[in-house]
């Protein structure tokens, strides 16, 4: 089925999950927004996760749903939308999108009752197989949709823009440089993909061997706060502790200034995929770079896991193994790096 052989005015995306998810999905959003320009579009996230997509350009309208409250909602807006494009499996959003949506894209669900009124039903690609970007991909691919392009999206509002060049200002006035930004931990389900405290302390010793000028700003939650906290007080002097202090949005308004962005494999690593900022990546074996790592990215360092592909659960791998050296070189290469299409 061709995307133009049916006139399409109003088109609906909806994606509940994580913020490194909604991240990666932002691609498929925009060959779809570019697809239909004329169009109104609009998406519904997760309501802790819907902030990640304030203010992208191509995104007209912006809310959020829960596999809960989508039972009691659509019943009075049935076909307000022309297309609908669901991702996951729950039967909850399907039947949703079924109710408010003249035709429905989704991957199939195993419920031949929910397969049969979509519009077009994809087949899941089999676990690791594809980059998560492909994945997302596959909905709009499904009716033919171009591709515009594989990079991620995301969009700094200028109020956030002027706070965080305000807070790098005395920084900058005292000629801090580097400015290096700190993400230790992921989220706490996924604590495997964390590099050990230590050698976060270990290459920040390193860097203030070679720039003694070097300045911190490590991000995070509250959850990692004991961990954020050892890392500030071992440099207390030359480091900003943000860490469960500030909001999400501010923490990417930061990031999208910084020097040089050093992280795990989390949500807020998913956002400077998108800020196209000077970034060293840690990627599991379990969870590897080559699935999940920004694409189209001007200034990637992306970091594999060195034994990724020989195990078969996060259990066989240890973050420990990525060497402090190894990091500290690829720092080296991120500052040292001509950056023509990098930042600002």
């Amino acid at each position: 089925m061709n995307y133009r052989k049916f006139p399409v005015s109003r088109i609906l995306v909806i994606n509940v999950t994580r913020i490194g998810d909604t991240m990666l999905c932002t691609p498929a959003i925009r060959a779809i927004a570019m697809a239909y320009p004329d169009a109104e579009l609009t998406v519904l996230a997760h309501p802790q996760r819907k902030e990640v997509l304030e203010n992208i350009p191509f995104i007209s309208k912006l809310g959020s749903i829960t596999k809960y409250n989508s039972v009691f909602r659509g019943w009075f807006s049935r076909g307000r939308f022309d297309l609908a494009f669901v991702y996951g499996v729950d039967e909850s959003l399907i039947t949703y999108a079924l109710r408010v949506s003249k035709r429905v894209i989704a991957f199939k669900q195993g419920v031949a009752k929910l397969d049969e009124l979509m519009f077009k039903s994809c087949d899941r690609p089999t676990f690791q197989s594809c980059h998560n970007v492909e994945y997302a991909l596959m909905l709009p691919d499904a009716l033919h949709i171009p591709r515009s392009g594989l990079y991620l999206s995301y969009t700094v509002r200028e109020a956030e823009n002027q706070w965080a060049i305000q807070e790098l200002s005395d920084l900058k006035v005292q000629g801090n440089f580097p400015i290096i930004g700190l993400q230790i931990a992921s989220f706490p389900t996924k604590g495997y993909r964390d590099w050990p405290i230590d050698n976060f302390i270990s290459l920040c010793a390193l860097i203030k061997q070679d720039f003694p000028a070097a300045h911190f700003m490590i991000f995070g939650g509250s959850l990692e706060r004991e961990r954020t906290q050892l890392l500030h007080a071992a440099f207390n002097k030359c480091s900003s502790h943000y860490a469960g202090r500030i909001s999400l949005r501010k923490t990417a308004a930061l990031m999208n200034v910084v020097d040089l962005y050093v992280g795990v494999d989390t949500g807020p690593t998913h956002i400077m995929g998108a800020l196209h900022r000077p970034m060293i990546a840690m990627y599991h074996g379990y969870s590897p770079g080559r699935l999940l790592a920004p694409l189209e990215h001007p200034c990637l360092y992306m970091i594999e896991h060195p034994r990724t592909g020989q195990g078969s659960s996060p259990d066989d791998y240890d973050m420990a193994e990525i060497s402090v050296d190894y990091i500290y070189k690829n720092v080296i290469l991120a500052l040292d790096a001509e950056k023509p299409n990098c930042g600002h």
